[in-house]
């Protein structure tokens, strides 16, 4: 059997790990900067925990577990006939992997709402899974990096996730934009529209704007029964780029006005915040996801400093009024942001922005001759390995040229040759392998090069 690995996951060598850690290690640090605390939730989450809470097209990509044992024994019999996969799956699958880290998040702090301090904020480093199609960045099985707060209405957190994606895409050198809007916004133009009872079908088609275009928008929006007096209304209203001519044409909705209240209150927030990233208010921006009911975020590769980058969203957010009520647990405001590890992975890859020196790699590797010398080898790697330095031995004293070779694969920057006159005079041989510059170094004088 040829071995292989399911469509839309992958394997990942040493070096795309300690790459992929140098992500995780730059955001994790940022989140805790801010005085977010980590948590983990469970792989696996009941099914009735994950439907219902991402819209039509999101309760599609759910991964489904089938029950234990003889899962068709308790089957719809008559789904079955019918082959009506929707009304079969609730009596042979229970349990679904996590879709994302948001829903599990909400049903955490109802479980443990009596143990956690409010406002709570958590950040949340795990692998999620989508039945999505696979192509350039994106994969079926994938790692968000989550950071959200719940127990406070403030905006002043919609601010400060905007500094923390800022400062992170400022360490990792990614030039982004990061994008703006309100649902309330959006509500406020299907009400303008004439179509409030049609809200989900308007943000589903919006959201689909950069992709799709305009034509395909429209397309769209009349396949789900919306008139052309409302799509032309819409098309108008998505047309403006400034708060105040927003203010004028959602004049006759509250709750449009209220979320032009609140994306000027977030930039007021961040009034002589010298951001590294751009923040650009983006009244096309909707997120599929239903259970936004406020700002809103995502976030991209800026095309203008980096042109030859072609990637979707990198991060995206926003703000959840009510999640947590669907398990039991009322007023319980939040708002949170993920990062797409995978996707920035890509794009630091293709501009060249990982480090040259890997902190997690191996730094010096020791060579002997004969056993004597491997024997003194291992004392003197004990000796780098105290002092910090990540240090290896060959483990025979076999042909220098095998040793050597295996330095090269391991793309060590630096071997330490020792035979006979090196354990008599305690003057190693260093070698730098970039230019294969050879000196004689005792074991002080190697350690202060690192």
């Amino acid at each position: 059997m040829k071995p292989s690995i399911p469509k839309g996951t992958r394997d990942f060598l040493p070096q795309q790990v300690n790459r992929r850690n140098y992500i995780f290690d730059i955001i994790r640090r940022v989140f805790i900067k801010y005085g977010y605390q980590a948590i983990e939730t469970p792989v696996m989450e009941n099914l009735s925990t994950l439907t219902g809470k991402y819209g039509e097209e999101g309760d599609r990509l759910l991964f489904k577990v089938l029950n234990n044992g003889d899962f068709l024994n308790k089957a719809d019999e008559a789904a079955l006939r019918e082959r009506d996969s929707t009304k079969l799956i609730p009596s042979i699958s229970k349990r679904g992997l996590r879709y994302d880290l948001t829903v599990p998040f909400a049903r955490f702090v109802v479980m443990y709402q009596n143990d956690l301090a409010f406002p709570f904020k958590r950040y949340q480093i795990q692998p999620v899974w989508r039945a999505d199609r696979p192509q350039k960045g994106r994969y079926q099985e994938f790692y968000q990096c989550d950071v959200d707060v719940v127990g406070s209405e403030s905006l002043s957190y919609e601010a400060e996730l905007v500094q923390i994606y800022d400062e992170v895409f400022a360490q990792l050198g990614i030039k982004t934009v990061i994008r703006i809007n309100n649902r309330k916004i959006l509500a406020g133009i299907a009400e303008v529209a004439g179509i409030p009872e049609q809200l989900v079908d308007m943000t589903v088609a919006i959201d689909k704007l950069d992709k799709i275009g305009i034509e395909g928008v429209r397309k769209e929006l009349t396949e789900r029964g919306i008139g052309a007096p409302a799509i032309a209304t819409i098309e108008k209203i998505l047309a403006i780029q400034t708060l105040p001519e927003l203010e004028q044409a959602l004049a006759a909705s509250p709750t449009g006005l209220l979320g032009v209240t609140e994306i000027a209150a977030v930039m007021n927030y961040l009034e002589g915040y010298q951001l590294t990233n751009t923040l650009h208010f983006d009244i096309t921006l909707a997120r599929g996801l239903s259970y936004y009911t406020g700002c809103i975020f995502e976030v991209n590769v800026d095309t203008t400093a980096h042109p030859d980058v072609k990637m979707g969203s990198i991060g995206g957010g926003g703000r959840y009024a009510d999640l947590t009520s669907v398990f039991g647990m009322r007023d319980m405001p939040g708002v949170g942001v993920s990062f797409g590890a995978e996707r920035i992975y890509d794009v630091l890859e293709e501009l060249q922005l990982f480090p040259a020196q890997d902190a997690a790699a191996l730094q010096v590797l020791f060579i002997a001759f004969d056993a004597a010398s491997h024997r003194y080898a291992f004392r003197c790697l004990n000796q780098l390995r105290a002092a910090g330095i990540n240090a290896d031995l060959y483990p025979d004293p076999v042909k220098l040229k095998k040793q050597m070779k295996y330095a090269d694969d391991r793309q060590v920057p630096y071997v330490i040759i020792i035979g006979d006159q090196e354990m008599n005079t305690g003057q190693l041989s260093f070698k730098t392998m970039a230019n294969g510059e050879q000196e004689q170094l005792t074991m002080a004088e190697i350690i202060a090069r690192f």
